[in-house]
């Protein structure tokens, strides 16, 4: 509760002027029963008159009118900064998983984080709104209520409140089984939303191996867990209002006995009976509203720690204390780098290399061999040990994430694009880029026919992580994206496995010009790819076991020299 309350602060004029409308209002409501009061005391003692009666109907008219007036700005100030709250947290949220590191998406779900970003920041709001206008409406109302219902009668009123103990009980036990079974159902949230999005991203695989099926029962055993999860809650939510509308009628029964006995002896007048029957409805309200304000505030005190929890979580890559500032021309450097993603499972073992600005390297080798690994670390997706890989001769280390990032273009293997234009996609690294520097990129990237063969051209819609683009139009459009960066350091892992070779090739020659003064890092198992490359190294479980050029390499028996006749024996028969 102390975050909600921190998160409320920010905004504490707008949240005092909307408990100051409710003030009012709560006040003016407590008004109208004393005007009843008068009128019917005067009615039955009959010095009742039109006019005086019309006056108290004024009056009631006025503060009614007063009410609905303040009650619209009690809602804007009080429900609108909760709004705000709940886009802050989610703003705060989001800002804060895009600083975490690679390796926590790797361990978290997807569904857990969209839970926390949608749901929990709803919990959260609600506190924050209906929360503070319960807890406010408590207070008033009940001491108003109380105060003047102890003037008519002390004793009739402690008649009239015998239910609250047992009320009381019940509430504190029930709430602490809310907070619980609230937290559970927003964990099984998470659960259903991660398998959800995992069949729809994986709508292929399940169509293509007819799993759809299977898919559909995994689905219903965690939506019926989520159900359940959801029954014990509304079912500890339920006691709530049938329990609070037994003690108000347990009340109402005590005040027409005993309150309708003394009217009758006339200890009370008829006035301040109706005046008690209608302050004691209004404890009612207070009564009600502890059972909800229990319920909002444990599910936003629940949903208020995971999202705490979350924010609290370090990024395992960050900027040093003492970054410093170097111009990125292309240099690099990698001395004895070894590395691993688990504890004593090397992925990579002291690699070597130097690349001067304007050369290009080129690393081949069998899957799992390190190529992407090394590709990554420069940018320092995941963190290179220190004293390993330098740019400049500075380790990556001392640079500012985003100065280093910024100089890189960097094609990955799986080519993701966003659910937007194509235009938008290539243009995501060098925002704004004019339709010109567009259509060269594409073109250099070979997809510019292509592109304008489709409805909008470059305007086209490219459907979720560019489903409507096959895998070979993806890459070359993530190419132009890279292309259109223009950083120094131009990396391409793999980024032309889904082509064919006389593609490659025509980009290939295309980027020659384009990337004459840019240092290149190229990735492929096709030598065609790297065949042209100033150094080759060949990886194979994470060692360089061979290096040097196309030329040097094929004089010498190993896997490059292997690899390359496999391949030019494929291209043979496929002529």
């Amino acid at each position: 509760m102390k975050g909600i309350i921190t998160r409320l602060l920010k905004y504490k004029w707008s949240v005092l002027l909307g408990i100051l409308c409710l003030l009012i209002v709560d006040g003016a409501q407590l008004i109208i029963p004393l005007i009843v009061r008068q009128s019917v005391n005067l009615l039955q003692s009959g010095q009742a008159t039109t006019k005086v009666l019309g006056i108290y109907a004024l009056y009631i008219l006025g503060l009614t009118l007063i009410i609905a007036i303040l009650r619209f700005f009690w809602r804007y100030f009080i429900i609108g900064t909760a709004r705000k709250v709940e886009s802050d947290l989610r703003e705060e949220l989001y800002h804060h998983f895009i600083r975490l590191s690679a390796s926590f998406f790797n361990k978290e779900k997807t569904g857990e984080l969209m839970a926390l970003i949608t749901n929990d920041t709803d919990a959260v709001r609600m506190a924050s709104s209906m929360g503070l206008v319960q807890l406010t409406d408590i207070i008033v109302y009940s001491t108003f209520s109380l105060a003047i219902m102890f003037s008519i009668s002390p004793s009739l009123t402690i008649y009239a409140l015998l239910p609250l103990p047992l009320l009381s009980i019940l509430i504190s036990f029930s709430g602490r089984l809310n907070y619980r079974y609230f937290k559970e159902v927003q964990e099984t949230f998470s659960h259903l939303t991660e398998k959800i999005r995992e069949s729809i991203t994986g709508i292929k695989v399940l169509k293509g191996f007819s799993q759809t099926k299977g898919q559909l029962q995994d689905i219903g055993k965690t939506n019926e867990i989520f159900f359940k999860e959801n029954m014990k809650l509304a079912k500890v939510s339920s006691l709530f209002e049938p329990a609070i509308q037994l003690g108000a009628t347990l009340s109402f029964a005590i005040l027409l006995f005993f309150g309708g006995r003394r009217v009758i002896l006339n200890e009370i007048s008829l006035g301040d009976f109706v005046a008690f029957s209608s302050y004691l409805g209004m404890m009612i309200w207070p009564m009600i509203a502890i059972g909800f304000l229990v319920n909002i505030v444990q599910r936003g005190s629940a949903s208020m720690h995971r999202i705490e929890s979350a924010l609290k979580i370090e990024p395992e890559i960050k900027n040093l204390p003492t970054t410093r500032k170097v111009e990125i021309q292309g240099n690099i450097e990698v001395k004895n780098l070894t590395f691993s993603y688990v504890q004593d499972r090397p992925v990579l073992i002291n690699i070597n290399f130097t690349l001067k600005k304007g050369r290009k390297l080129g690393i081949i080798g069998k899957t799992g061999s390190g190529k992407s690994t090394i590709c990554y670390l420069i940018p320092r997706i995941f963190d290179p040990p220190e004293g390993t890989i330098f740019i400049e001769e500075t380790d990556v280390k001392y640079f500012d994430l985003t100065d280093l990032r910024n100089a890189i273009s960097f094609v990955p293997q799986e080519s993701l694009l966003f659910s937007t234009t194509i235009k938008e996609n290539v243009s995501y690294g060098k925002s704004p880029a004019s339709d010109e520097e567009i259509i060269k990129a594409l073109k250099l990237a070979e997809v510019y026919e292509e592109v304008m063969a489709m409805p909008e051209g470059i305007n086209t819609l490219v459907g979720e992580r560019g489903l409507t683009l096959s895998g070979g139009q993806k890459q070359r459009v993530a190419i132009a994206r890279a292309i259109i960066k223009n950083a120094p350091i131009f990396i391409l892992d793999d980024a032309l496995s889904a082509v064919d070779t006389e593609t490659e090739i025509r980009i290939l020659n295309n980027l020659k010009e384009f990337l004459k003064n840019k240092t290149t890092i190229i990735v492929s198992h096709r030598v065609s790819a790297i065949m042209d490359c100033d150094e080759i190294i060949v990886l194979e479980d994470g060692k360089i076991v061979d290096r040097g050029s196309h030329e040097e390499l094929l004089t010498r028996e190993g896997f490059y020299k292997h690899i390359y006749e496999l391949q030019k024996l494929e291209e043979g028969v496929v002529q």
